[in-house]
This record gives structure tokens, sequence and C-alpha cells, in this order.
């Protein structure tokens, strides 16, 4: 799956690997409410992955689940010590 989010909306291509290559199955967007707009860039980009996981369980129960992001940080707050109670329950989901 490959995720990114504008400050705006939440952009989400969920695909299957073939062959090397990734064939796009299902794309979705999501529009940020007004409090969620105001997230940081990296809890909005958490907020997409949790997104796909909540949105596609049934096609992701029991596969082996690749997730593509441009946000670096996001491997960093997996390995952190002292993070928020909201992250740490995202995380948790993964």
């Amino acid at each position: 799956m490959m995720c990114d989010t504008s400050g705006l909306a939440l952009g989400i291509v969920l695909g299957k690997r073939k062959n090397k290559f990734l064939h796009p199955i299902y794309c979705a967007t999501k529009i940020l409410n007004c409090a969620q707009k105001n997230y940081t860039i990296t809890k909005q980009e958490l907020l997409a992955i949790v997104y796909v996981f909540k949105k596609f369980r049934a096609y992701l129960l029991g596969t082996k689940v690749l997730v593509h992001t441009n946000h670096v940080v996001l491997w960093y707050l997996i390995a952190k010590k002292e993070v928020k109670l909201r992250l740490i329950r995202w995380v948790l989901l993964l």
C-alpha cells in the first residue's frame, strides 16, 4: 500500500505485487476534518496508514503488508520510547 497526505486530505493506493510490479487494486481519499488538519505531518501520515488498515481490514487480514510512505519519521516513532497516547494506540494497530 502507498499512503500520503497533503495537509487537506489523505491519499491511499492499495495494490498487489506481481512480477516485481505493484498493480493497483483500490484507490481511496479521505478529506481531513478541522481537528485532523491541525495534526502534525507525522500524525497525518500515521492517520493515513491507520485509515487504510481500518478501511481495508478484510483485504489485509492474513496477508503480508508492505507500507510505502515518504515520511521517514514514522520509523523513528515506532522505535521511540516516549510517545503520546494517541500515537501509541495507532502504532499498536499496525
